[in-house]
């Protein structure tokens, strides 16, 4: 039985992602390639490692197993690059993050900017997901840090503020509700909408708030940003939820009008959730320090509701 790195990477990219097509993406492999490796890894253990059906993965007793062991000598192998990368000059290494759309699309690529431009031998993994897959993932050590929103429960974890922001409804200038102010999610529901991928985790969460209520998202496209869909948007396709910062920005250069959204969920306050700042690596707590500093109070009083992914 013998596994390097790749063979435990891959798995653990295939576990996470419930896939092994989106595993082998992961972990930059051929699916041919990662199919390959995984019946190799099976083979050499005499057991199988995933349960597969058409849903896609899970891993088997064996697999949560050899998962275990997989993300602690993985860790161990970039705290050695880490440790090793002191003697070439300077700090270096991967750094894990995950983080809900809001503050993947509307805060973090300048503070990761910056943050790279003074570190270029560090490397950063980021990956949208839901906010409450974020908080059990970053407590079992499958990333180092997340962002989240500030409603969700992140018991057992240690939470610094990030920022602040809210969902609007952005509509073109000769929409029915240009003239509104403010309006609910439920009065919306049945309109065209404008979203992002469906596999995004605000889509995922609009999707479940209409279902829950009866009533499917009518998507006519789905884009990849939130410009996009305020551009789309401004073309008179549909109408679009994005973060208040976004819309302002996207309102001096097109004719669109922002709406304010009334449902306590829409108020975004973002934290920054991790196990340990003691335990974290150097290089996780170079980044951990600057986004603190980044960091804007929250205005108040802030409504309080179900958190958005």
């Amino acid at each position: 039985m013998h596994f390097d790195l790749v063979d435990l990477s891959l798995f653990r990219h295939v576990v996470e992602a419930g896939s092994i097509t989106r595993g082998a993406e992961r972990a930059h492999l051929a699916l041919a390639a990662a199919s390959t490796r995984i019946r190799s890894m099976e083979d050499g253990i005499g057991a199988k490692l995933l349960i597969r059906s058409r849903l896609g993965v899970t891993p088997t007793a064996a697999g949560r197993t050899l998962l275990t062991h997989a993300r602690t000598m993985l860790g161990q192998a970039e705290k050695l690059r880490e440790d090793l990368g002191a003697f070439a000059g300077g700090l270096a290494g991967e750094i894990k993050i995950l983080s809900n759309t809001n503050a993947l699309t509307g805060f973090l690529p300048d503070v990761l900017g910056t943050f790279l431009t003074r570190h270029p031998n560090i490397s950063v993994d980021l990956e949208e997901r839901l906010s409450d897959e974020i908080v059990g993932l970053v407590a079992e050590g499958v990333a180092e840090i997340g962002v989240v929103a500030g409603t969700v429960e992140t018991a057992g974890l240690e939470t610094y503020p990030f920022r602040s922001d809210r969902f609007v409804v952005v509509v073109a200038s000769g929409h029915s509700l240009a003239a509104r102010r403010s309006v609910a999610f439920s009065e919306v529901m049945g309109m065209d909408f404008v979203g992002l991928d469906r596999a995004s985790a605000l889509q995922r969460f609009l999707a479940v708030k209409a279902a829950r209520a009866g009533r499917p998202l009518r998507l006519r496209v789905q884009l990849r940003s939130f410009d996009a869909v305020c551009r789309m948007v401004e073309a008179g396709v549909g109408i679009g939820i994005v973060p208040e910062t976004t819309a302002r920005l996207a309102q001096k250069s097109s004719d669109i009008r922002v709406v304010t959204l009334t449902d306590s969920w829409a108020v975004r306050d973002l934290t920054i959730c991790l196990r340990s700042y003691r335990d974290l690596a150097p290089t996780s707590r170079l980044l951990v320090d600057l986004l603190r500093m980044q960091a804007v109070p929250a205005p108040a009083p802030a409504l309080r509701g179900q958190a958005a992914g």
